[in-house]
């Protein structure tokens, strides 16, 4: 884990409540999954989430909630699995093969998110942190299964292409427009934006690895486990 990342995560940690990151997460796991997804409007699509790299193969994995290296020390999927709505899945599919011709493969570190996770996240983190996780109440584009977290790695050698940032750092190196650090690095995250708003995918202006599809809308959010999903 680099460095930067390791000492952002124990500082998350230590600003959990008391016990969140020992004994309260059990606990808040457990109501998490007891509760119930927000009611909203009916979707104007059924889902068909479909996992990507049956799609294609050459994607990339690197599923940080399915380890404990994330800002919770614990493992929260189930499975390294990332499934996308099948517009979705597709239109990543075609990002990927674009990059590749330009010697890059893509990398997920996050695709659907059960709600009940975006609700371990917001009860695991403290008030004045929440500006960084979805709010349960509303729902996220992950639970929607039509938002994804990616970056680049480059073909020639398999390893992780420089970026102003490191993935799901909470500084102002994540935002879309920053102008620091090395040119290079800011040109791979440009070109990474390039390639994936081609195919309808839209950034999130304070995380340069977050996209959401354009399909978000015809969907709703799910609290389906990944064994629930199937192999399609």
């Amino acid at each position: 884990m680099p460095l930067l990342r390791s000492l952002r995560s124990l500082l998350l940690v230590a600003a959990l409540p008391l016990g969140a990151q020992s004994a309260d997460l059990p606990r808040i796991i457990a109501q998490a999954r007891a509760a119930a997804p927000p009611v909203l409007p009916q979707p104007r699509r059924a889902p068909d989430l479909v996992d990507v790299t049956r799609l294609d193969p050459s994607l990339r994995l690197d599923l940080r909630y399915a380890t404990a290296d994330n800002f919770l020390h614990a493992q929260v999927y189930t499975q390294a699995k990332a499934f996308l709505q099948r517009p979705a899945a597709e239109a990543l599919v075609r990002v990927n093969r674009d990059l590749k011709a330009r010697g890059y493969v893509l990398r997920i570190h996050d695709a659907y998110r059960p709600w009940w996770v975006t609700k371990v996240f917001w009860d695991a983190t403290p008030p004045a942190s929440r500006a960084y996780v979805a709010d349960p109440a509303r729902g996220s584009i992950h639970n929607r299964g039509c938002a994804v977290d990616l970056d680049l790695v480059n073909l020639a050698d398999g390893q992780p292409v420089s970026m102003p940032g490191d993935y799901d750092e909470m500084s102002e190196r994540s935002h879309l427009d920053y102008q620091g650090g090395p040119a290079e690095a800011r040109q791979h995250r440009d070109l990474l934006r390039t390639a994936m708003e081609a195919q309808g995918f839209k950034a999130l202006a304070e995380e340069w690895w977050h996209y959401d599809h354009a399909s978000s809308p015809e969907y709703g959010v799910l609290n389906l486990a990944f064994e629930a999903i199937g192999g399609h």
